[in-house]
């Protein structure tokens, strides 16, 4: 049985169906373009604790925002219009997302299809180059996605995420491939499996955190600019939800990113006979790891919350690509092996 041939068509297979994904959510944003939503303007954080806690609370208050009820319903002919919506207009936008899901899974499955193959027919772990890695990185991206949108209601971030899925995929397949072959000497080591793996699981919790920053920073600026927000951004989570959730994946990726590093300087001990070189993959890790850093410790700081974290955010996932594809394709070094 030819795994490498069966990795190949299940790898090509998932990157048509993560585009078929894109149509379908671009489909449920587009169906929305009728809903409408008062921009919820946001409370000091001792009024939100009144509201919370029932003192002085009013009818219908949000505990997340602080904010009252502001659902606007009138009668159609179509029926009841809740923020500019009717029920049929609803059931349109609910049935593209959910074409959107279902075909986001059937594309992951394919995708991790294809990694397995690609580890029979190479009789060892996938992670020995871009091509393998950046297909690996899309499981853990795409399956963060699937658990947000199932279990927390977030299937908003289904568009980017997917097209995100799309290029990548797109471009292992084209620009990345290579043929499958022996583990360089340098890379059998006990931390190939650990510094691998913790990179992936970093860089997918990074990307849709960046993902997330990208939706917070437009939500935030129609909030800011308009009293009525109109079309699929209606539907999104307030500004400060999305911001919560940006925040939250990269604290979560942010630790293991650190052992990222730790772990490759004990590997680059055992392989190069030094912990650190200054070798450009190596500097560039570190610069990643510093922006995250900052951002961290932005997120702590009053003035620094908001749309300069966000920015931030997207500075830092756009080093952790440049160090995997620029500095890969572009600058020679130790680490030119992961071509």
């Amino acid at each position: 049985m030819d795994y490498s041939n069966y990795s190949m068509l299940a790898m090509v297979t998932a990157a048509v169906v993560y585009l078929l994904a894109v149509f379908a959510h671009a489909a449920e944003w587009a169906s929305a373009k009728n809903a409408s939503a008062p921009v919820v303007r946001r409370r000091r954080l001792r009024d939100r604790t009144l509201v919370t806690t029932g003192a002085g609370a009013e009818a219908g208050a949000d505990p997340d925002t602080g904010s009252a009820d502001t659902t606007a319903t009138t009668d159609g002919p179509d029926g009841p219009v809740v923020n500019g919506e009717t029920d049929k207009d609803r059931l349109r936008t609910d049935k593209f997302g959910r074409i959107g899901i279902a075909l986001t899974v059937v594309a992951l499955i394919c995708n991790v299809v294809g990694v397995v193959f690609r580890g029979l027919a190479a009789d060892r772990l996938p992670w020995g180059n871009m091509y393998e890695f950046s297909t690996t990185s899309m499981i853990f991206a795409v399956t963060a996605y699937l658990v947000a949108a199932m279990r927390f209601d977030m299937r908003w971030l289904g568009l980017p995420v997917t097209m995100f899925a799309t290029i990548a995929l797109g471009l292992a397949v084209t620009v990345f491939y290579v043929d499958i072959g022996p583990l360089q000497p340098s890379l059998h080591s006990v931390w190939f499996a650990f510094h691998i793996l913790a990179a992936t699981i970093a860089g997918a919790a990074f990307t849709v955190g960046g993902v997330a920053s990208v939706l917070y920073l437009i939500r935030s600026r129609a909030e800011q600019r308009n009293e009525v927000i109109r079309g699929y951004l209606a539907k999104l989570p307030s500004a400060e939800k999305i911001d919560r959730v940006a925040y939250g994946l990269v604290a979560f990726a942010f630790p293991l990113f650190t052992f990222v590093i730790c772990a490759g300087a004990i590997w680059a001990q055992y392989a190069w006979g030094r912990y650190w070189g200054w070798d450009p993959k190596e500097t560039w890790s570190l610069v990643t790891w510093v922006i995250y850093a900052c951002y961290l410790h932005a997120r702590s700081t009053a003035g620094w919350k908001g749309k300069r974290a966000a920015i931030i955010a997207l500075i830092g996932m756009a080093s952790f690509w440049w160090n995997f594809v620029g500095i890969n394709l572009l600058v020679s070094g130790l680490h030119s092996y992961a071509k």
